[in-house]
């Protein structure tokens, strides 16, 4: 079972930059795959942003450009770099671990873009 930790949300101002962490209990296997979501008010939670083991990286439409996703291998870490916010990227979001058919979440931030 691997846990993940996440830490760096918090109030921003609009065009601001943010930075999210995720910290997972254990090594990152060569198959596992880490991901962002976010969830708003009345709908669902939807993915961000994603990375595989070997680097490869997918974005959903609305952030390409302004956010990127990155890890480090050696301390179990993936980074949410948020760039150019607005209020439509508010939301509580989480980091997530996909291997051998199974998610694990982590603990929810709240990211408010807000003046």
């Amino acid at each position: 079972q691997v846990h993940l930790v996440e830490s760096g949300g918090g109030r921003v101002e609009p065009g601001g930059s943010l930075t999210l962490s995720c910290v997972a209990s254990r090594p990152l296997a060569t198959s596992e795959q880490m991901a962002w979501y976010r969830q708003v008010p009345g709908k669902e939670r939807d993915i961000v942003a994603s990375i595989t083991h070997d680097g490869i990286k997918g974005y959903v439409g609305a952030v390409k450009g302004r956010f990127a996703i990155s890890r480090d291998i050696a301390t179990n870490t993936v980074y949410l770099q948020m760039n150019d916010l607005t209020s439509e990227d508010t939301g509580i979001y989480f980091c997530n671990d996909f291997i051998g058919g199974k998610f694990t979440w982590g603990q929810g931030l709240q990211v408010t873009v807000s003046s």
